[in-house]
């Protein structure tokens, strides 16, 4: 089986070997349905499916919606939709921690008759104070002596709705003195007068995390509950829980989650820079969460690519956001078919091409794949070429147009810049060129060599469209690294997306379906907006830039 070790891998393996599960690989992937799934997700996603695909094994897709007052059905409906789109195959096994509130409720009376739970008054104020600290042990709650009947008759009343919320929890009795916070008594239960997107009113109690987790892979029987590095310190707590119940004991392995730079992955961030209109929404191109990577052009396997290409670790680290761009460039330079487009559009105007000649020249459609044949694209004697391609007075080593200068237009012509047009302001509102015929197709016949290849369109048939830029959504590396008291938000990048309204397209872009790719020559690589594009009016998201492979492709053409 070729697939990449690692210690997830490796201690999968082991326990096949030793039977420790009777030969089965069971896993699951337990999203909060209270946010919309990031980038970060998508790495124990892959993780956990892709154990359960190589092991000849099973996969669950499970909400752990315990806490009703930050989850909404749109979360839910978006998560599935992205772990479907990711390529995870949970079959029926789509589940919820609510499917099992009922027996959660029984559990928890069974460790009140064995006298390993209590209810305690204390505010949730007070039990933190309560805690004690890393080097100081905690302080037991004056109500930890109760006996199993008076626990049993009041966690019984709070099912039923008898007290205020916030009045009562219920904590397990473990030790008010473990090395482990984890450990001094924890809440597995609270009051939560909140409608449930599932359950409606039927509860008014709610398990905590903790408490419901390690249940919920019991009875599905999972065999391998991995989760994050920051779960490290409650494996002892899951193990103290089930072992109590005496029930089937699920392994629980920790990894280092991703952290990727110039961006955050903390839900509660993210949801702030949504409901402070940082961004336009969860899918917002801008977002690494799953929609807005998907709406912006990344592609599925792109995203498994990079999450193979980095690897699982015991260790947390940041990786950088080129490793995700390279993967889609990886991808998309094999199967993006080419255009050409001008965002900021120069006139050039071809003094000694005949006015009324419009000529259709053969484009390469993708120069890594000779199956995708050519192109027709129209040549005219006015065009269009960026403004960046022009200089009156170049800097030294500048090998695009210029005074006396001479370029190739890409699959057309040798021109020569002859004239700059100037308006009132000084400005330059056109470039007047003439043209060697002899060097249609990019090619002079008697071998000179010009050192410049631009792209354009041709301005009769270009067609207008909008083009949205996108940058780094913050400024910094790690957005996270700020001084205490300092507003995470206050290194949002402000030239993170660039509109240009009206960018000039060569004519075969009207008919873009919603949803598809292309390469602009010298641009990037871009995506009809799924959204916001109409029949024959698509608007284009730039993805992600272009390598400098423009030279490597001049080089390769010319063998």
């Amino acid at each position: 089986m070729s697939v990449p070790i690692n210690f997830v891998r490796e201690i999968v393996e082991e326990d096949l070997k030793t039977a420790k599960f009777s030969g089965r690989v069971h896993t699951r992937f337990p999203p909060e349905p209270n946010g919309y799934l990031h980038i970060g997700h998508a790495k124990s996603i892959c993780l956990n499916y892709g154990i359960a695909r190589d092991y000849q094994g099973k996969f669950n897709l499970r909400f752990d919606d315990t806490n009703p007052s930050k989850e909404e059905q749109e979360y839910v409906d978006s998560i599935i939709e992205d772990v479907r789109w990711l390529g995870a195959d949970w079959q029926e096994r789509l589940f919820y921690a609510s499917d099992y509130f009922a027996p959660m409720y029984e559990y928890a009376e069974q460790l009140i008759k064995k006298g390993k739970a209590y209810v305690c008054d204390l505010t949730s104020e007070q039990i933190r104070q309560y805690r004690g600290t890393l080097t100081q042990p905690g302080k037991e709650s004056p109500y930890r002596s109760r006996s199993l009947e008076e626990n049993l008759d009041l966690f019984r009343r709070m099912r039923v709705g008898e007290f205020p919320d916030g009045s009562k929890v219920l904590r397990a009795k473990i030790d008010m003195n473990h090395p482990n916070l984890n450990m001094r008594d924890p809440v597995l239960y609270r009051i939560l007068r909140a409608t449930h997107h599932r359950t409606g009113d039927k509860w008014c109690i709610y398990p905590m995390y903790d408490w419901a987790h390690g249940i919920e892979d019991s009875l599905e029987g999972i065999t391998h509950s991995i989760c994050t590095l920051e779960f490290e310190n409650h494996r002892p707590l899951y193990d103290w829980f089930l072992q109590e119940l005496g029930v089937y004991h699920p392994r629980q392995i920790e990894f280092a989650r991703l952290n990727l730079s110039h961006t955050v992955l903390s839900k509660r961030k993210l949801l702030e820079l949504v409901n402070g209109r940082y961004v336009d929404g969860w899918d917002d191109p801008r977002m690494p969460t799953l929609s807005g990577l998907r709406r912006r052009g990344y592609t599925a396997s792109a995203i498994r690519g990079f999450c193979e290409t980095i690897g699982v670790a015991k260790f947390n680290s940041i990786i950088d956001l080129v490793v995700l761009e390279n993967s889609l460039r990886e991808e998309l330079n094999k199967t993006a078919p080419r255009a050409m487009a001008v965002l900021k559009p120069l006139k050039i105007l071809i003094t000694n091409y005949p006015e009324n000649q419009i000529e259709e020249l053969d484009a390469v459609n993708n120069p890594e794949d000779a199956s995708a044949g050519t192109r027709k694209v129209p040549f005219s004697r006015m065009l269009y070429i960026e403004q960046d391609d022009f200089r009156e007075h170049p800097p030294a080593k500048f090998f695009r147009l210029a005074p006396g200068q001479e370029v190739r237009l890409r699959y057309a012509y040798f021109i020569t810049c002859r004239e700059v047009i100037k308006n009132e302001k000084g400005d330059i509102v056109e470039v007047r060129c003439t043209y060697d015929p002899a060097t249609r197709g990019g090619d002079a016949p008697d071998r000179r060599k010009v050192k410049g290849t631009i792209h354009w369109v041709s301005a009769a048939h270009a067609i207008n469209a909008p083009v949205r830029l996108y940058d780094n959504l913050f400024n910094i590396r790690n957005p996270d690294d700020v001084a205490e008291g300092v507003d995470y938000k206050v290194n949002l990048n402000p030239q993170s997306r660039e509109v240009i309204e009206k960018a000039c397209l060569e004519p075969g872009l009207k008919t873009a379906a919603p949803g598809s790719r292309f390469q602009f020559e010298r641009l990037g690589y871009f995506f009809a907006d799924p959204k916001d594009s109409l029949p024959g009016k698509p608007v284009f998201n730039r993805t992600v830039t272009l390598r400098d492979t423009w030279a490597k492709i001049e080089r390769a053409e010319k063998k």
